[in-house]
């Protein structure tokens, strides 16, 4: 990414593809901060260790998370258990992912100011073998982007997408999203989409 952050529109999906895990969350925390700092509200979807990250560079960076939890502008919940919460039989159910995530961004949304998500959501399924499961994972954020007004930002580390026997389902993961920003993945000579 090299300062390369990622910006986002009103109802940008975008896609970062990283090298470099330390470089990523400081991107993340950037798109996170920005909707903060713009009086809106940023929900951190993400591990244990990714949110501890977030919480660090935000708080170098200024960002008052204490007062930012309090008044609800900064959500955080556990991409482990949120993926638990929906997932019937290893495969994402439509309504219990609209039934956990849905309240969550209808509350960010009653905000004046932007709405920015981050989500490792995908990545986790991606990462256990489960493309196929991410895939529709990004399209169930799309249909959600449909009613919602918020900008969202997905990673995926360039090493578990580069994969030959994978460039099928990177190339749908790409055109999932509005945009891709970060490395490019070395999945032979492929240009990704975007």
């Amino acid at each position: 990414m090299n300062g390369n952050t990622p910006s986002a529109g009103h109802k940008d999906h975008v896609v970062v593809f990283y090298a470099d895990d330390r470089e990523f969350t400081g991107a993340v925390g950037e798109f996170l901060g920005g909707g903060l700092w713009s009086d809106g509200v940023a929900v951190a979807i993400a591990t244990h260790s990714r949110r501890l990250a977030l919480a660090s560079w935000m708080e170098r960076a200024g960002v008052d998370l204490t007062a930012a939890r309090a008044d609800g502008t900064y959500v955080e919940l556990d991409a482990g258990a949120t993926l638990a919460s929906f997932m019937v039989n290893d495969w994402p159910d439509p309504a219990a992912f609209w039934q956990v995530i849905s309240p969550v961004i209808q509350h960010a949304s009653g905000t004046a100011g932007p709405v920015r998500v981050f989500g490792e959501l995908v990545a986790l399924l991606w990462e256990s073998g489960q493309a196929g499961a991410a895939i529709d994972v990004e399209a169930l954020w799309n249909e959600m982007a449909s009613r919602y007004s918020f900008s969202l930002l997905c990673g995926y580390s360039a090493q578990s997408v580069s994969s030959p026997e994978l460039s099928d389902a990177l190339t749908q993961v790409c055109l999932a999203h509005t945009r891709t920003a970060g490395v490019s993945p070395e999945v032979g000579q492929a240009t990704l989409p975007g």
